[in-house]
């Protein structure tokens, strides 16, 4: 079997470390005409760190992440709405990572060139199109420097891994139109900052209005690390029109930020100073789309953010793309037909990454601060006084066990994987 994956992201690179751990072929193709380390910082949850465990990365990310301890929810004023121990503080067996996404993605990309070899990922190839009969399909990329024809390429399975504005979801799905914008735009950036707590907590704070976000994504060095923050503010209606593709992640000018630092207080962090100190600092519009009733049509699929693009709340993006890679490889392994096994995937992972898009449209986890601030935008003596222990762990436990991080969920995920 030969499988192309059209997108070298983590999605995309995840799911061909783990098709060649399973014996099959693939190639993968880039839009970009070089694997750069962009963005900024992300968490990347338990379920998802135990699969790249299982690919023998976790020395690995132990060199360029940081094992989240504790979650703290805070209303703006800076009172502690909810705590909870992470990863393995909070008994799972692996941990929660805090890390920048690019060093993330270069870990992954680092070991497909290792095990695959260089030859496994093409730059500069972007997915212009493709043809199956009842045999494979061919799929036709253009350089996406030069902007000419660049190859054909014929194997048994295409997967899409291409992002949001993924040409595989579009081929499908001509009429979908732009991603849905929720009138939220998130300032994001990082800079090295003085240990904050014990150097591998973060902190979500703010409400219905918006939040502030903080947590360190690279080991300490002579008391100061790298140090993540992220601002969310509602400027315009839910349903507005999104920004334009190409200004999705555009830097933006401090001064448009700065005023909007000061909403929100961190006990130990001088928000507006992090948000000065930060040389450069990046816009993107807070999108997704509704979940899809079908993914799979005969040997091409959906995966990752191209399948379920969702608000970045709840720490489950990136986390979500690796489950798939799983599942697919999975399947692949183990169907007499690359069809078939198209469907398992489908069966399995469509339904629950449709969940997760839609409780984070609702606010996920966070949700637990915007109740706060509903009963008590001025804050409280006692939270217990506002909203009860039950009704808060409800809210975020609730969450955890939907989208399949909590500790109970992972250990019998995981039974169930040894079992098979």
């Amino acid at each position: 079997m030969h499988v192309i994956i059209a997108g070298a992201g983590i999605g995309g690179l995840t799911t061909a470390l783990m098709l060649h751990q399973r014996g099959i072929r693939v190639t993968l193709y880039e839009h970009a005409t070089r694997v750069r380390e962009v963005g900024v910082g992300i968490n990347t949850l338990p379920h998802a760190i135990r699969e790249l465990a299982d690919l023998g990365l976790l020395p690995a990310l132990d060199a360029v992440g940081v094992r989240t301890r504790e979650l703290f929810y805070l209303n703006k004023q800076g009172q502690e709405v909810w705590r909870e121990l992470r990863g393995i503080d909070a008994g799972h067996p692996v941990p929660q990572f805090s890390i920048h996404r690019g060093r993330l993605q270069r870990v992954i990309h680092d070991a497909v060139i290792e095990r695959l070899g260089a030859d496994a990922i093409v730059t500069g190839a972007s997915l212009a199109g493709f043809m199956q009969d009842e045999g494979g399909v061919t799929a036709h990329f253009t350089d996406s420097a030069k902007g000419g024809a660049a190859r054909t390429v014929r194997g048994d399975v295409l997967i899409c891994a291409d992002g949001i504005h993924s040409a595989g979801r579009r081929a499908f799905y001509p009429d979908e139109g732009a991603p849905h914008w929720n009138g939220v735009a998130m300032w994001r950036g990082a800079t090295e900052w003085p240990v904050w707590r014990d150097g591998q907590s973060m902190a979500i704070g703010g409400g219905m209005g918006g939040k502030f976000v903080l947590y360190p994504i690279a080991p300490a060095s002579g008391g100061r690390q790298l140090m993540n923050w992220v601002v969310n503010i509602r400027v315009a209606p839910d349903g507005s029109s999104p920004p334009t593709r190409e200004s999705w992640s555009r830097p933006a000018n401090r001064a448009d930020v700065l005023p909007h630092s000061t909403r929100f207080h961190v006990p130990g962090c001088d928000i507006a100073a992090l948000v000065e100190a930060t040389e450069q600092i990046f816009e993107y519009p807070m999108c997704d789309r509704d979940p899809l009733p079908r993914w799979t049509f005969g040997r091409v699929t959906l995966l990752g953010d191209a399948a379920h693009p969702m608000y970045p709340v709840g720490s489950n993006g990136a986390s979500q793309a690796i489950l798939d890679a799983r599942a697919l490889a999975d399947a692949l392994a183990f169907a007499e037909h690359p069809r078939q096994a198209l469907y398992v995937y489908e069966k399995d992972r469509l339904p629950k990454t449709a969940e997760i898009v839609r409780l984070n449209r609702k606010g996920g986890p966070e949700r637990v601060i915007d109740e706060a601030e509903k009963r008590s935008p001025k804050g409280f003596d006692a939270i217990d006084e506002v909203m009860t222990r039950a009704e808060r762990e409800d809210i975020v436990g609730t969450y955890a066990g939907k989208a399949g991080f909590s500790v109970a969920g992972l250990a019998a995920r995981h039974g169930m994987a040894r079992g098979r």
